[in-house]
């Protein structure tokens, strides 16, 4: 069974799609046509992550479209690390339809100062995810990572999850891994840690990106964190400004020369304590 940790669902009305760079994917992207592409790839369960919009309402419809549809196997919503309320936010999720296959919660780090992780506020409410059982989920710029070490070090019984490995200067080659590589090992030195291989496509050049380009990120990421502490990601429909789905599978499992099952399946049942019919 393989399993896609990482993959999205949204309107063409969600704020960010507004960027002139992503007008390939600036329409609405359904379960029908999640279906179509996981059949196409031969992908059996995934793992639906909030999209950007920020709002409260979208976990709400994700966890209510997954009870519906026996593909999506968990869902990380968005809240927000420094809501006072975090904890009723996610009780309340968690009553709701499809509460159970709430796994994760995820704001969107990304946007903030590359210190946001150290906050005290928002220190609590990592811990506060933790408390619930959930997983941390983090998408961050390469420069973040050092936030990203500080506060898994702090949390040591919260399981973090880092998205996009850290998002790498893929398109900037030799110079973008050896910077990335240099950030990312303190993170991948802790145990409570696990990394995403997806969305590189999306870090690479675009246009022209090659199985070339992403070995050697994919690599690092296999010696650096192992083949037990990393998931395959498709990042659709975002990989669609620069590949579909099938490809970006069939690049990553060209890279690892097939598809193990750790980093395809049972990493993603662990981390996010699926349960897999």
């Amino acid at each position: 069974m393989i399993i896609d940790a990482h993959q999205h669902l949204w309107t063409t009305d969600y704020a960010w799609l507004a960027d002139p760079a992503l007008a390939r994917i600036r329409r609405d992207y359904g379960v029908g046509e999640l279906r179509t592409n996981l059949r196409a790839a031969g992908v059996d369960r995934t793992v639906l992550v909030e999209a950007g919009r920020c709002e409260a309402a979208e976990t709400t419809e994700f966890l209510a479209i997954a009870a519906q549809t026996p593909e999506i196997a968990g869902v990380v919503g968005w809240a927000a690390l420094t809501d006072p309320a975090l904890a009723e936010v996610v009780a309340g999720h968690r009553t709701g339809v499809g509460g159970h296959l709430l796994v994760g919660i995820r704001d969107q780090v990304q946007g903030q100062p590359d210190d946001h992780l150290d906050r005290p506020d928002v220190r609590a409410g990592l811990r506060t995810v933790a408390a619930a059982g959930l997983v941390n989920e983090l998408v961050v710029r390469a420069e973040q990572l050092p936030s990203v070490a500080r506060a898994a070090d702090a949390l040591p019984e919260s399981r973090f999850v880092l998205d996009h490995l850290g998002k790498p200067r893929v398109r900037a080659g030799a110079d973008g891994l050896a910077r990335w590589r240099e950030l990312v090992t303190p993170v991948a030195a802790l145990p409570n840690v696990v990394a995403k291989l997806s969305g590189l496509v999306a870090e690479a050049d675009r246009a022209t990106w090659t199985v070339a380009d992403l070995r050697p990120f994919v690599a690092t990421a296999v010696e650096l964190f192992g083949p037990d502490r990393l998931m395959f990601g498709s990042d659709w429909p975002v990989c669609e400004v620069a590949a579909s789905y099938v490809e970006v599978l069939a690049a990553i499992a060209t890279v690892l020369g097939g598809t193990p099952d750790d980093i395809f399946h049972s990493t993603a049942v662990r981390t996010y304590q699926l349960e897999i019919e």
